[in-house]
């Protein structure tokens, strides 16, 4: 049970960044559909005075813009729900953590889940905090201990 606690928390951060680079990929969108501003086409067709021919059609992609927008307000509403249920994933995680029994596990587990480091990192880390360690942190013997 203790492990899916870490793994939800991953899970849940995975899925608030590709939300943001969604958000961020919407709101370039909608930003070129603004410099852009009007769009034309021409169609055939019967004009005002009756004649046939080609006909100019020129207008703002309005449905467009506002597809777009609601679209960036519905993933921001979303963004802010799993950001709520991260921040309760990081107390469960914290709360986990707590309970290793060992200090420098602890310190692993926290430079890792918490932190965001690489394992190469929470090496480094480890090897600095414990300077005098007959045996220095590696990435694997990190990784392993995990």
């Amino acid at each position: 049970m203790d492990k899916d606690i870490l793994e939800q928390y991953l899970e849940i951060k995975g899925e608030i960044r590709d939300l943001k680079e969604r958000i961020d990929r919407d709101q370039h969108r909608l930003e070129r559909i603004k410099a852009e501003g009007v769009v034309s086409d021409t169609v055939r067709g019967t004009r005002k005075d009756g004649t046939r021919g080609p006909i100019k059609i020129t207008g703002y992609p309005l449905p467009e813009a506002d597809q777009v927008k609601n679209m960036i307000k519905k993933r921001v509403l979303k963004l802010h729900i799993l950001e709520d249920e991260l921040q309760e994933a990081v107390n469960a995680v914290d709360d986990f953590i707590e309970k290793i029994p060992k200090s420098d596990l602890r310190m692993m587990f926290r430079f890792y889940y918490l932190d965001d480091m690489t394992w190469a990192a929470v090496a480094i880390n480890m090897n600095y905090r414990f300077p005098k360690r007959r045996i220095k942190y590696t990435e694997d013997n990190c990784r392993i201990r995990h």
